[in-house]
């Protein structure tokens, strides 16, 4: 006789768990019934109680943001409340980190006259909530997975060519291939919430990307990543840092990295960051990490091998024909392309792409789309509303344009999407010339199904600070992010950070990738942060 099967055992509460003392109430708004039943269910077994009505006893208020706490309860008697009002993103940390962390990352405040919002990761400018749109200042240099170097130097204005030749995605897509939105003025004033303030800890964070980058350069991954985790925890503080004991509790900074915060707040620099500065093999690694195709590990093998120079360089029977390009070219393609000129390109390349495939969607991403009046280089991204049209179409386009003397140099060329596979992108990378002269120009072709083109196009607008952050959002919910979509995560051995799955979220549109990821609504011009 088969043995009987016990049932699963049910977790233990503890009454005295890290979440006892509070009693909660929880604004359900904007929360998914599932997720909210299992965040009581384990604050109760952690020593919370939670209260069905926002009764005199509550301590903690928990809900998505400021506009729909003020929406769902009095605000005479939330600014009465004496305990804390929070967002969800603290249960959430907590719970994922099985600590209880600071609360003061995470509070939701009131303005007194209960019109505006200032949120703790959120600007304390304050905002109308009728047609607005705001932007955070950070402009740290990240770029991991989703890459993407734009400028983040620049703050020109939007020019007026901006908005019908950058393209917002919606204008340019077939009507009758969009899903279709559902947006009420409700959740149109949500979406113009920021999801930062400004980066009001500059003077730390900009120090740090310098050690992001110079790790990155040396080949030290672990060390870069330890950094890029800590300027996202740091740039989303909505104080001051003034002490680094202010900060021992927040996730992803260390006795270490205080330590270092404490001497850039005493001396307003670090020690660390000067060696590396005045450091001969890092200036010429980095120096060698700028030409095209040569990366950290080729860069400290040059330097290994004797090279101090980009003349050296050119002297090495060893770099690849790509490397030799990015050589040659080193001198042009750090030159800045004024906007004009990538609105003239933009207009080359879909006028030839409409004479090739009547219908092809073809935008200029990067800073261009994001208004700035110069760039660094330009990223198209293309795709055709009938989800099968841009198979085969990139061949045909660079043979056009190689004809016309606009294509020029190739540094990668692959193409996937008629081997079989409904995700494949086709790409291409090289050099351009702008009508009438030989200065070489970066550029980047990307040809996307239909149906991950939002992702591509989020991934290659930018700028790279708002990569980092919905990557990380991303991460925040069980997914990863990158410019092919949106996938369930899986768990890597240790706890540590696995791979992704392959079931691809159904995602059409740039405003529903932000959407489900919970990050408020950027139009393009907005994503300088």
């Amino acid at each position: 006789m088969a043995p009987k099967t016990k049932p699963a055992a049910k977790e233990q509460s503890d009454p005295h768990g890290m979440f006892e003392g509070m009693v909660v109430f929880f604004v359900t708004k904007g929360v998914q019934a599932r997720r909210l039943q299992i965040w009581k269910q384990r604050m109760m077994q952690m020593g919370a109680v939670i209260e069905e009505r926002f009764s005199k006893r509550v301590t903690h208020v928990f809900a998505v943001d400021s506009q729909t706490l003020l929406h769902e309860l009095d605000t005479h008697r939330l600014l009465r409340f004496k305990g804390r009002l929070l967002q969800y993103q603290w249960l959430e940390e907590c719970l994922k980190s099985g600590e209880k962390l600071s609360e003061d990352l995470y509070v939701l405040n009131l303005d007194p006259q209960g019109e505006g919002i200032n949120d703790g990761s959120i600007s304390s400018e304050p905002q109308k909530l009728q047609n607005k749109k705001i932007k955070s200042s950070s402009e740290d240099t990240e770029i991991v997975n989703l890459e993407s170097n734009k400028d983040k130097k620049e703050n020109a204005p939007l020019s007026s060519t901006s908005t019908t030749n950058s393209h917002s995605e919606n204008d340019s897509l077939n009507s009758a291939e969009r899903r279709p939105q559902h947006h009420d003025a409700e959740n149109e004033a949500q979406s113009s919430l920021p999801y930062c303030p400004p980066d009001i800890n500059k003077n730390i964070t900009e120090i740090f990307g310098k050690l992001v980058n110079i790790y990155r350069a040396l080949g030290d991954d672990r060390r870069s990543f330890s950094y890029y985790k800590a300027i996202s925890v740091i740039e989303k503080l909505s104080f001051k840092i003034e002490s680094a004991d202010q900060i021992k509790n927040l996730p992803s900074i260390g006795k270490s990295m205080r330590d270092h915060i404490q001497e850039i707040i005493t001396t307003g620099k670090l020690s660390k960051l000067e060696h590396f500065e005045t450091d001969e093999k890092v200036q010429t690694i980095s120096l060698f990490g700028e030409v095209w195709g040569i990366g950290p590990a080729t860069a400290l093998k040059l330097y290994d091998k004797g090279h101090r120079t980009l003349d050296d360089l050119r002297n090495d029977d060893s770099l690849t024909n790509a490397q030799k390009l990015g050589l040659k070219y080193f001198d042009d393609i750090r030159q800045r392309i004024p906007r004009h000129e990538v609105q003239e390109m933009e207009q080359i390349l879909q006028k030839v792409g409409e004479d090739i495939l009547p219908g092809a969607i073809i935008i200029c991403g990067g800073s261009y789309r994001r208004g700035k009046a110069t760039c660094g280089d330009i990223d198209i991204i293309i795709t055709h509303p009938d989800g099968t049209s841009h198979k085969g179409f990139l061949p045909k386009f660079v043979k056009r344009l190689k004809d016309m003397n606009f294509l020029r140099e190739d540094l990668i060329f692959s193409t996937h999407s008629e081997e079989g596979a409904d995700s494949s992108v086709d790409t291409y990378f090289g050099f351009c010339t702008y009508p009438g002269r030989e200065l070489r120009h970066r550029i980047d072709l990307k040809v996307y199904p239909r149906d991950i083109y939002a992702f591509g196009l989020v991934a290659w607008t930018g700028n790279d600070v708002l990569n980092r952050r919905l990557r990380l959002q991303a991460e925040s919910k069980g997914f990863r992010l990158d410019d092919t979509g949106l996938f369930p995560a899986i768990q890597g051995s240790g706890g540590k950070r696995g791979t992704k799955g392959t079931a691809n979220m159904k995602l059409y549109t740039e405003r529903e990738v932000f959407d489900f990821l919970g990050f408020p609504w950027l139009e393009p011009h907005e994503r300088n942060l």
